[in-house]
C-alpha cells in the first residue's frame, strides 16, 4: 500500500466512526430511552440536535480549521469524539448525555470535509473524484452499517456498550491517525475569501440543487421502516436484512458513482432523479409484494449512493477555489435537505398515508432536476 493510499484508508475510517457515532442511535432510541427513564420523543434529541448542529456549524468551521495543519485538525476531532463518547456512556443525566452528544457534533464537519480536501489534494488530478469518493464511501458505511452493528450491541449488551463501541472505533482512528498520518500544512487562504464564493449564482443554485436532491432522497426513506413493516411486512430480523442491502448497495453506489462522474458527468446529474424517481415509482405499485419491493431497495441504495457523490461533486465544483467551504456546506446542506425530507414525510404520513410518500419523493426529485438543468445550462458543470 503507497503512502496516498494509507492516509485514504485512515480517513476511510475516521468518517466511518464519525459518522457511526453520529446515526447509529438510530436503531437503539428505545434503549436511550429506556436507560434514561425519558420519553421516545425526547431520546430522538440524541439524533436531531446532532444533525441540527452539523448544520450549523458545517457552515464555518472547516473554513476556520482550514488554514491548521491537517494531522493536528484530526488528532483534536478525534480526540474530542473519543472522550465526550466515553463520558456519555457512563452518565446518568440525560442533559448531560445530551451535551455529550453536540459537543462532538460542532467538530464533526471539520473531519468529514477535510478529509475529503486532503484526498482530492495528495493524488494526481485524474483520480480526485475516485480518492474524494473513497472518503464518502467511509460516511455512507457510518451512517448505514453503522446503524445495525450499533442496534446488535445495545439490544445484546446494552446502552453502555454501544456507546463505547464508537469511543473504541473513534480510538483506533486516532492511534492510526497518530503513528501513521503525515503531517500535511493547511492553507493560507482567508476566511472571506473562501465564504465570497457563496454569492455568485452558480454556487447558489447548487445548494439547492443540493438541499432538493437529499430532500427528495429522504422523503421517501426516512419513514422506510415504517413503510416495509406495513405495506410489505417486511419486519424484525427481515428488516434489517432488507436495509443492511440498502447500505451495501449505497457502498457500491459510492464507487460507481466516482466513476461515471469521470465518464460523463452532466448525464450523470441529469439521469440520476429521473432513474430514481422510476424505482420509487416501482416500489409504490409493488409495495405489496416483497420480492420485487426488495430488488427496487437494493436498486435505491445503489442510486443513492451515486447520490452522494453528486452532491459533494456538485458543491465543488461550484466552488473549486474555496473546497473546504464547499465540503462544510455539502454537509450543511445535506442535512438541511433530511430535515425538509423527514418533516415533508411526516406530514404525508399523517394526511394521506405511508405508502404516498414515494410519490412525494419524486416530486420533490422533479422539482431538483428543473435547479440541476438549469445550472447544466446557465454554466459549466466540468
Amino acid at each position: 500500500m503507497n503512502r496516498e493510499d494509507l492516509i485514504i484508508y485512515i480517513m476511510v475510517l475516521g468518517t466511518f466512526g464519525i459518522l457511526s457515532t453520529e446515526m447509529g442511535v438510530v436503531g437503539i432510541l428505545p434503549q436511550i430511552a429506556q436507560y434514561f427513564n425519558v420519553s421516545i420523543t425526547q431520546a430522538g434529541l440524541f439524533v436531531s440536535m446532532f444533525s441540527l448542529t452539523i448544520a450549523i456549524f458545517a457552515i464555518f468551521m472547516p473554513v476556520i480549521f482550514s488554514k491548521y495543519e491537517r494531522k493536528k485538525t484530526f488528532l483534536l476531532v478525534l480526540t474530542i469524539f473519543t472522550v465526550f463518547t466515553t463520558i456519555g456512556a457512563f452518565v446518568h443525566d440525560f442533559n448531560i448525555a445530551l451535551i455529550c452528544r453536540i459537543i462532538p457534533a460542532m467538530f464533526h464537519p471539520i473531519y468529514c470535509s477535510i478529509s475529503m480536501t486532503v484526498a482530492a489534494e495528495i493524488v494526481e488530478p485524474e483520480k480526485t473524484q475516485s480518492a474524494v469518493s473513497k472518503v464518502i464511501m467511509g460516511v455512507s458505511a457510518g451512517m448505514i452499517i453503522g446503524v445495525p452493528i450499533t442496534t446488535f450491541i445495545a439490544t445484546n449488551f446494552g446502552y453502555q456498550y454501544a456507546m463505547l463501541w464508537f469511543a473504541i472505533i473513534n480510538l483506533i482512528v486516532l492511534i492510526l491517525t497518530l503513528i501513521f498520518f503525515p503531517k500535511i500544512p493547511g492553507k493560507e487562504q482567508s476566511y472571506l475569501d473562501q465564504v465570497s464564493v457563496a454569492k455568485t449564482g452558480v454556487f447558489i443554485i447548487s445548494v439547492l440543487g443540493v438541499i432538493f436532491l437529499n430532500a427528495g432522497l429522504y422523503t421517501g426513506y426516512s419513514y422506510i421502516s415504517e413503510f416495509l413493516g406495513t405495506l410489505t411486512h417486511i419486519a424484525g430480523t427481515n428488516l434489517s436484512i432488507v436495509l443492511f442491502i440498502y447500505g451495501v448497495a449505497s457502498i457500491i453506489g459510492n464507487w460507481l458513482g466516482s466513476r461515471l462522474l469521470v465518464k460523463d458527468a452532466r448525464k450523470l446529474v441529469l439521469l440520476s432523479p429521473i432513474i430514481i424517481s422510476l424505482i420509487l415509482l416501482g416500489v409504490f405499485i409493488a409495495c405489496n409484494n416483497a420480492i420485487p419491493t426488495i430488488i427496487f431497495m437494493a436498486l435505491w441504495g445503489l442510486l443513492a449512493g451515486i447520490f452522494n457523490d453528486i452532491s459533494q461533486y456538485w458543491m465543488v465544483s461550484s466552488a473549486p477555489q474555496a473546497p473546504e467551504f464547499a465540503n462544510g456546506i455539502f454537509l450543511s446542506m445535506g442535512n438541511v435537505g433530511v430535515t425538509i425530507g423527514t418533516t415533508l414525510a411526516g406530514i404525508v404520513v399523517a394526511g394521506i398515508g405511508i405508502r404516498y410518500v414515494m410519490l412525494f419523493a419524486i416530486l420533490v426529485l422533479m422539482l431538483d432536476l428543473i435547479l440541476l438543468f438549469t445550472r447544466t445550462k446557465r454554466y459549466d458543470i466540468d
